[in-house]
C-alpha cells in the first residue's frame, strides 16, 4: 500500500491520502472535542471553518449550520447545546445544561434535538427550538462518576434510544416511554481492567450494532443475541492507530471510520478500514485528537441521508 504524504498546508495540517486499487481515498470532515475546539478540515486537509468553543459531538445540517453538544464554559457551566451560523459564528439555538455535564446531541425531525444530560440523575431529553423540554427518559447506569455515564446517544429509526454508558461496560436500547432497558450488550469480555468503555455505538441497516471501546482500543460489531462478529484492534492493523477509541461513523460503502482521541502531535488522528481490516486513509493534522466527527464529503461527493455516527 503506498501513502502519498500531501504538502504541508494550512494551520499546519498533514493530511495522508491513501492509494487503494490505484485510487486516492480524500475526505473532509467536521471534528470536535477539547483541545481542537470544532473544526472543518477539507479534502486536502486545510481547516475551512473553526468555532472556538469545545464540544464532544456535533453535525453538520442540511442547511449548513452546526449543531453541537458542549463541555462546561464561562458561558455553559453545565455544558450545552449550540446551533451555529456558519458564515457569521452566530448561535441560533441554544440549550443550557442543567445538571453536570452535556455529553451528546442528535437532531431530530421537526427542529427537536436528543440531549444526553449528566449528574445525579442521567437523563434522555427531547428539546424543542424554544429550549423547552418536551420528554424526559431516565437513563439507567452508575451514578458515582458523572463524566463516564453515557456518550453518543442516539434515536434508532424504530424511536428507541441506543446509549453506551462507559463505566457499565454496557450499551442498552431504551424504550424512551417507560426508560424500560429492551436489550444490552455487554463490552467487558476481555475483562475490565482492558477497560472496553462504550463511547460510540451505532445500529447498522442489518441490525447489527458497531461499538466503538475508548480505552480498550478496539471496535467491535455485536449481532442482536451480543455476539461480537466482528473485531478490530491495533494487532490485527500491524500499527499503533487505536489510540483511544471514542468517535466511529459506518460509511455507505461498509468502511468503518475511527478517531483517537489521544493521538498527539503527527500521530494518526483518523483513520478509516475496510470490513477485511485494511487502513484506506488516515488524518495525522491537528495537534490533538478529536471526540467525535463527521465525514462530509469523499472525493467531492457528500455523503448524504448518512447517521450512522
Amino acid at each position: 500500500m503506498l501513502v502519498a504524504v500531501v504538502s504541508l498546508l494550512a494551520c499546519s495540517v498533514w493530511p495522508q491520502p491513501v492509494f487503494a486499487a490505484d485510487a486516492i481515498v480524500r475526505h473532509s470532515f467536521l471534528g470536535v472535542g477539547k483541545a481542537n475546539r470544532v473544526v472543518i478540515v477539507d479534502e486536502q486537509g486545510a481547516i475551512e471553518w473553526k468555532f472556538d468553543m469545545p464540544a464532544s459531538d456535533g453535525w453538520v445540517l442540511p442547511d449548513g449550520h452546526v449543531l453541537l453538544a458542549l463541555y462546561g464554559t464561562k458561558q455553559f457551566p453545565n455544558g450545552g447545546v449550540v446551533e451555529v451560523d456558519r458564515k457569521t459564528d452566530k448561535i441560533l439555538f441554544q440549550y443550557q445544561g442543567q445538571q453536570k455535564e452535556i455529553s451528546t446531541v442528535q437532531p431530530l425531525p421537526g427542529g427537536k434535538f436528543l440531549v444526553a444530560e449528566l449528574g445525579p440523575q442521567p437523563r434522555a431529553l427531547v428539546v424543542n427550538r424554544k429550549g423547552e423540554v418536551l420528554r424526559t427518559t431516565p437513563l439507567r447506569c452508575q451514578k458515582q462518576n458523572f463524566h463516564m455515564q453515557t456518550r453518543m446517544l442516539r434515536m434508532l429509526p424504530n424511536g428507541n434510544y441506543l446509549a453506551p454508558h462507559l463505566l457499565d461496560f454496557a450499551v442498552k436500547e431504551y424504550d424512551p416511554a417507560t426508560g424500560k432497558v429492551l436489550r444490552s450488550f455487554a463490552t467487558d469480555d476481555r475483562g475490565r481492567p482492558k477497560r472496553d468503555w462504550p463511547f460510540t455505538a451505532i445500529r447498522l441497516e442489518n441490525g447489527n450494532t458497531l461499538i466503538a471501546c475508548t480505552n480498550g482500543n478496539r471496535i467491535i460489531e455485536v449481532n442482536a443475541a451480543g455476539k461480537i462478529v466482528w473485531s478490530v484492534t491495533n494487532e490485527d492493523l500491524g500499527e499503533r492507530l487505536f489510540d483511544d477509541a471514542c468517535g466511529a461513523q459506518r460509511l455507505p460503502n461498509g468502511n468503518t471510520v475511527i478517531s483517537s482521541y489521544h493521538a498527539k502531535g503527527r500521530q494518526v488522528k483518523l483513520f478509516e478500514i475496510t470490513r477485511k481490516k485494511k487502513v484506506v486513509w488516515r488524518y495525522s493534522g491537528m495537534n490533538a485528537g478529536f471526540h467525535h466527527f463527521q465525514i462530509l464529503t469523499t472525493n467531492g461527493k457528500p455523503l448524504k441521508d448518512n447517521t450512522w455516527k
